[in-house]
């Protein structure tokens, strides 16, 4: 069977001579594993689309629950990532938040296209890229299941809170006084930190990177959602881990 689609590549691994094996999500199949013969090849029609991080078009060949390509083109090669290392490693470690929490063949639009948004913003300096990174892992917590409560305290039930904190490993803010918590897990929020995580949940999908907050509220954010994503996912990525040490 032939199909055509677009998909945002995640992964690439060599596979013998001159194969990669792909991870690919997709804007109809969902994230799928694909065999791109001939990649590495002088010449293939293959090359460019098969590198990570690349929008690309592919012909797939699917037989028995596999899928090959044999050619393909890419639509958006994000080019301003590959000329900054720390850009670069960033995006890899958005595309590993996407490989761990994208299903196999379960289309999933909504995470696609915030990726592909992150990317872009990164890529054409829209935004400072510690808040592309806040925006895309909150936002994409909420996409998956892990929507947190951010709109009125999960204890007491307030929407003023009284000074406000967040506590990842139950996935709400609370008053600091309000207790039935997470023994020492909670990030005291000040007002902006907290305005700005009730908008990337709340926003449409547009307007989720369009706010502005003073520097010592963006880097608190940053901690908040960075905590949030290890908390709930219950693991650490070395391609985060590598952006620390090089942006």
């Amino acid at each position: 069977m032939f199909a055509g689609t677009r998909g945002l590549v995640l992964r690439e691994v060599r596979y013998k001579e001159a194969d990669l094996i792909l991870t690919v999500l997709t804007e109809d199949r969902g994230k799928l594993t694909v065999k791109a013969r001939g990649a590495l090849r002088k010449g293939s029609r293959l090359g460019a689309a098969s590198q990570a991080l690349c929008w690309s078009e592919f012909t797939l060949f699917g037989n028995r629950g596999r899928w090959t390509a044999d050619e393909g083109s890419t639509l958006e090669q994000f080019l301003g990532l590959r000329e900054d290392i720390a850009l670069l490693a960033l995006g890899a470690y958005f595309a590993d938040l996407l490989d761990t929490v994208c299903a196999e063949e379960m289309p999933d639009a909504p995470a696609l296209q915030l990726g592909l948004n992150a990317l872009y913003a990164l890529s054409r300096g829209l935004y400072a890229p510690e808040h592309v990174k806040s925006v895309f892992e909150l936002r994409l917590m909420c996409l998956e299941g892990f929507r947190p409560e951010v709109d009125v305290c999960g204890v007491c039930g307030r929407a003023d809170l009284i000074d406000p904190m967040f506590a990842p490993e139950d996935g709400m803010v609370h008053c600091r006084d309000c207790g039935g918590l997470s023994a020492g897990a909670s990030i005291s929020l000040d007002a902006e930190t907290l305005a700005a995580m009730r908008h990337i949940v709340n926003a449409p999908a547009k307007k989720e990177f369009s706010f502005v907050i003073p520097e010592a509220s963006e880097e608190r954010l940053a901690r908040v959602c960075e905590t949030y994503v290890r908390r709930q996912l219950d693991r650490s990525f070395y391609s985060l881990d590598y952006y620390k040490s090089v942006k």
